[in-house]
């Protein structure tokens, strides 16, 4: 079989039918290929990346991709052996589309979002041996091929250097709060309800003690995919945006701990709600315990979660010479009829 050549190896055809979603993915990988549990929403560290780390430097081509989904239906990002997770979706039309097997794609996303957590902003690179000489028709086809509730955004070839997860130098997280008696049936999915009426000033006071290099041990969930994390992570910002009955707790860090967002954003809840006082945080950093944080709080739902952006250095985000331009995908046209004359 031949394929015509583009920028080095052979680039396989694009005969794949963008109308065959892959909304029923089942995966039959093996957890031994690389797989590992999903992790809590805004988690960086652990394992699941094992066959993944030593490729960064090989040769080959390197791929960006900024992918959204709502997250309802998922059992979080990354592979495991229930599915499906969106790295399993994700994969499955990689393979259909680049004609690789899955273990010589090398996927790798930024943050492990957990069961149910939602993104606009999740980051991730692959790897094939081949260079494309434009990315618009692979960016429709994946899209053809994954479910209405996974979108890649954006493609765009990537430095060697970038690393979806290691190169990470900040992460925005949106966790939604809906404060009314009545909850809106359209924001069900992606907003948490609280029937208590919640006092915002109380919520800034005590959000303002989270900003700062802090330890967070006592945020932090246990997991067995977390080996040994790092427990100080740096928050840069951390808001409360009232808009009307819609809450938005917005904040930014260095990177999370296992469901480290929806416990920060438990805590702020129950201080909303009166029930303890805002200087209760410093408190509970310093004591660098899990249990004291549950006497109080546990771990925010997960609908409410949404991964907004990863930024990077200047430097990861350059296009490297000789590789095609990023596609954010291509509005159609409609053919114009010719009508006959009369």
């Amino acid at each position: 079989m031949s394929y015509g050549v583009v920028g080095g190896l052979a680039a396989p055809p694009l005969n794949v039918n963008a109308n065959s979603s892959l909304s029923s993915c089942v995966c039959f990988w093996s957890l031994s290929d690389g797989g590992g549990g999903g992790s809590g929403g805004g988690s960086d560290g652990g394992g699941g990346d094992s066959i993944h780390l030593g490729k960064t430097s090989a040769s080959g081509y390197k791929w960006r991709l900024v992918i959204a989904y709502e997250g309802t239906r998922y059992s979080g990002w990354q592979y495991q052996q229930s599915p499906p997770t969106i790295q399993c979706v994700v994969e499955k039309a990689l393979t259909r589309v680049t004609k690789l097997e899955r273990e010589d794609l090398y996927l790798v996303g930024a943050s492990r979002t957990d069961t149910g957590v939602h993104a606009w902003g999740q980051v991730a690179h692959f790897l094939t041996p081949f260079n494309y000489d434009g990315l618009e028709s692979i960016h429709a086809a994946l899209n053809g091929l994954l479910p209405p509730d996974i979108r890649v955004r954006e493609i765009s070839p990537a430095v060697p250097e970038f690393h979806a997860r290691f190169s990470a130098k900040s992460k925005i997280y949106h966790y939604k709060i809906y404060n009314d008696a009545v909850m809106d049936p359209f924001l069900r999915h992606y907003a948490y309800h609280s029937v208590y009426k919640l006092n915002t000033v109380a919520m800034r006071e005590a959000a303002k003690h989270f900003i700062g290099k802090h330890d967070f041990s006592a945020f932090v969930n246990a997991s067995h995919n977390d080996r040994s994390p790092n427990p100080v992570k740096n928050i840069t910002r951390f808001d409360v945006n009232e808009m009307g009955a819609l809450l938005q707790l917005e904040v930014e860090g260095s990177g999370f701990l296992y469901r480290q967002v929806r416990n920060m954003v438990a805590l702020l809840l129950q201080i909303g709600r009166e029930g303890i006082p805002p200087n209760i945080v410093p408190w509970i950093l310093a004591t660098r315990d899990r249990k004291e944080l549950a006497k109080y709080a546990l771990s925010a739902p997960p609908h409410g979660l949404c991964l907004m952006s990863v930024k990077y250095n200047e430097e990861h985000l350059q296009l490297p010479s000789g590789r095609p331009a990023t596609s954010h995908g291509r509005h159609h046209t409609v053919r114009k009829c010719k009508l006959p004359f009369y």
